[in-house]
């Protein structure tokens, strides 16, 4: 891979549209607040935390995952989580981030839901202030719950609706299909708020159907498994319903046993609007930029994919068109 598309991917400016912000902590600040909140880890140094990243699937990642989160719980550590985020978007030349949160994680263990919402929503306004950086906030259900605690925090979301303008579905996917959802994303469009949700990482191409039919999501989470089925292949080429690939994570997680092997190329050539990010970076070893550059290492991507990758970041992203116009000038 040349210097040229190196170099590239690190001046443009790009948006970052899969990102579970508890999927940013790292382990140096994972270690720092279970000192400052004296919430107990089964780790007794950041090392002892990094060597336990390894994954077999998506079920291993998420234990340790949640065993992570246990240590935010006040306004201040959800700020300090985001904060250090933005300060990798500065680096990786990110001008607009849309965040996921779980919030239903840090409610199970008595944390507020507004001590949540203003710690993230704090941080992104101060990088919009001193950075540019401007941000939506996709509040998140976990699937493996059940529709009526998915209910409850829907509710809690109505009183942030300044704040949050979409909400989404993550977790384990297996054996919980979109289907499970159906009247809760009703309710959430009835709200107002915007829809997308993970489908077609593990789960087969019918979850992906699912969420554009029954769910009505504007996009979908990953989306890899939809190479299995030409007519999901057609339906989202026709419409460019935008696919947030994920890399290392898919590699990290064993949905591709390699990067070289993985179908990001086969999905461009296909004329899907797919585009990279880095879903939980400090889990999966590599924030934006890393997974634009090991991916075009790895498949052989040309300078021409790289700007079609970075264009439909923005192309799919909650911005208003005149914004999406004006950052999409700046890419040649």
């Amino acid at each position: 891979m040349s210097d040229q598309i190196i170099n590239y991917i690190n001046k443009t400016p790009k948006a970052e549209l899969h990102i579970h912000i508890e999927g940013s902590l790292e382990p140096e600040l994972m270690f720092k607040l279970s000192k400052r909140n004296k919430v107990e880890i089964p780790f007794k140094s950041v090392e002892e935390i990094k060597s336990a990243y390894n994954f077999t699937n998506l079920d291993s990642f998420l234990k340790i995952y949640y065993e992570g989160s246990n240590v935010l719980i006040n306004e201040e550590d959800f700020f300090d989580l985001t904060w250090e985020y933005i300060l990798r978007c500065k680096e990786d030349n990110i001008v607009h981030t849309e965040i996921f949160f779980d919030p239903q994680s840090h409610l199970v263990r008595g944390v507020s839901f507004d001590k949540i919402i203003n710690g993230i929503d704090k941080a992104l306004r101060k990088a919009e202030k001193e950075f540019n950086i401007s941000s939506k906030i996709i509040m998140c259900f976990l699937r493996h719950l059940d529709e009526d605690s998915c209910f409850e925090v829907l509710k809690e979301a109505c009183k942030y609706k300044d704040k949050i303008i979409g909400v989404g579905l993550d977790s384990s996917e297996k054996g919980n299909p979109p289907t499970k959802f159906k009247s809760l994303f009703e309710k959430a469009i009835e709200e107002g708020f915007l829809t997308v949700a993970h489908a077609g990482e593990e789960g087969p191409p019918e979850y992906i159907w699912d969420s554009i039919n029954l769910l009505k999501v504007k996009r979908i989470d990953h989306g890899v498994q939809c190479l299995r089925d030409e007519k999901l292949v057609n339906r989202l080429k026709k419409d460019q319903i935008p696919l947030t690939v994920c890399p290392l994570s898919n590699i990290k997680l064993c949905v591709f046993d390699k990067l070289e092997n993985h179908n990001l190329k086969q999905m461009l050539d296909k004329g899907l609007r797919v585009m990279v990010n880095s879903d939980d970076p400090a889990y999966f070893g590599g924030y934006l930029n890393t997974n634009l550059i090991d991916t075009a290492h790895a498949l052989n991507l040309e300078l021409n994919h790289i700007k079609i990758l970075i264009k439909n970041s923005f192309k799919s992203s909650f911005l208003d068109e005149k914004t999406k116009n004006e950052w999409l000038k700046k890419i040649n």
